[in-house]
């Protein structure tokens, strides 16, 4: 029998909330689709992507090293580290609001709809964000996932109901999305400061030592988080300029759905990191290599049965979000193309974050930039030979594949593993799991 005190560790708790937070996403998603119009949903998706390219330059300056310099780390060293992350989220925050600024008086000399929304809601969006930003990202390093699944659940659960709301008012609709969005961004910064979950305080504590520390070490993760989003939406952009909006709200459907591949690995991920940089910063690098292979050794034979059923019942996925405006449409079978690929994510993402936790950020910026330069030549030849969706999307899986070779060339410098060993661990780990849960 399985008793509660088994599903209380942090591997679970990770798995809980990205789970719940996925089946809102994605319940959410399925409501878009649905009242919004596929020109509609293509810029709610473009937007989403510049979005994300802001984040990542906030992220990936901070969100590694804040792990990396504040897990296990005892509380003066914390406070300081936590006290220099918040200033230089605040100078990044500021500087790009300022550079919106600076573009929104160029407004009147633009003439694509498209841009002047974007440009009217990103700046204020990324502030907006700021406030429970820096707080997931200490969360994760003390892996407090109870708390980490209550700060996403009322940022998720909010934007749900309001949507729903405004879809039985008949008032959903573009501009009301944005708004939204907004809004429940600051109902989460709010929460986070009600509960004193953003250690802002320790902004007086800051060192201009640890803040050139987690620079030095941040210039090079910016880097790879910004080439990362662009290896993710470098076929959006170019989706939307050649096929047109329509065209990406259909490419997106199945890219959303890929949240059940996202859903395992973005937990594990989070988990493993975390206990990698405690191994390291202990000196274990022995247990630092054990983790590492563990990890994306179960990922991998995890997934597994998600590839199988997906490949079965895309078709039907895709009807149930989408509805019937996408039935018969080529969102099944690129999610089909999807989640083949997949069965190489655990092991490239591990590469990159063991990249990161040896200190060689800029080593896993040259892999993402392999990757990127792969996605790029591979969107455009099969846009240009196929003139459709499916050329862009078989041609850009083969990325993965030149990110994973790159990675281990470069991790055998420092590491002594093979391909063949994070497959047995990974085999012998997953008996294990599942004899333990037969058993109880």
């Amino acid at each position: 029998m399985i008793k509660l005190t088994d599903l209380k560790n942090k591997h679970f708790l990770a798995l809980t909330g990205n789970l719940v937070i996925s089946v809102f996403s994605l319940i959410t998603m399925s409501l878009l689709y649905r009242s919004l119009s596929k020109q509609e949903v293509g810029i709610w998706f473009l937007f989403l992507g510049i979005q994300s390219l802001a984040e990542a330059i906030r992220a990936g300056f901070l969100s590694t090293a804040a792990v990396k310099f504040y897990a296990g780390t005892e509380k003066s060293r914390g406070d300081v580290v936590l006290g220099s992350v918040w200033f230089i989220a605040l100078f990044i925050t500021f500087t790009l609001v300022l550079l919106n600024v600076c573009l929104l008086l160029f407004l009147p000399f633009i003439h694509n709809p498209d841009t002047i929304i974007i440009l009217k809601w990103i700046g204020i969006t990324f502030i907006s964000s700021l406030p429970f930003t820096v707080p997931i990202w200490i969360l994760m390093a003390d892996e407090d996932y109870t708390n980490l699944l209550w700060l996403r659940l009322v940022n998720s659960i909010s934007m749900f109901i309001i949507i729903v709301i405004l879809i039985y008012l008949k008032e959903m609709n573009l501009q009301n999305l944005f708004i939204l969005n907004l809004a429940t961004n600051l109902l989460t910064g709010i929460f986070c400061v009600l509960f004193r979950l953003t250690h802002l305080s320790t902004i007086f504590k800051r060192t201009k030592s640890t803040i050139i520390e987690i620079s030095n070490f941040g210039k090079f993760t910016i880097a790879s988080s910004i080439s990362v989003i662009l290896f993710s939406n470098v076929s959006t952009f170019i989706i939307t300029y050649f096929l047109g909006p329509a065209a990406l709200a259909v490419y997106n459907l199945p890219g959303r759905l890929m949240t059940i591949i996202e859903l395992p690995l973005g937990s594990s991920v989070g988990t493993g990191m975390s206990a990698m940089a405690s191994a390291l910063n202990k000196n274990n690098k022995e247990e630092f290599l054990s983790i590492f292979k563990k990890y994306a050794g179960i990922l991998t034979f995890a997934i597994i049965p998600i590839i199988i059923f997906v490949l079965l019942f895309a078709d039907l996925a895709v009807n149930i979000i989408g509805g019937a405006k996408y039935t018969n449409t080529e969102a099944a079978n690129i999610f089909r193309v999807m989640i083949f690929f997949s069965i190489l994510y655990p092991i490239d993402r591990f590469h990159g974050v063991v990249l990161d936790m040896l200190h060689l950020p800029q080593v896993n910026f040259q892999k993402i930039l392999v990757m990127l330069i792969f996605t790029v030549i591979g969107s455009c030849i099969g846009y240009f030979i196929f003139h459709n969706l499916y050329g862009i999307v078989y041609f850009t899986r083969l990325s993965i594949l030149s990110g994973i070779l790159f990675g281990y060339y470069s991790l055998r410098k420092h590491l002594k593993y093979t391909f063949l060993e994070i497959i047995n661990v990974g085999w012998r780990e997953t008996t294990i799991i599942l004899k333990s849960f037969l058993k109880k």
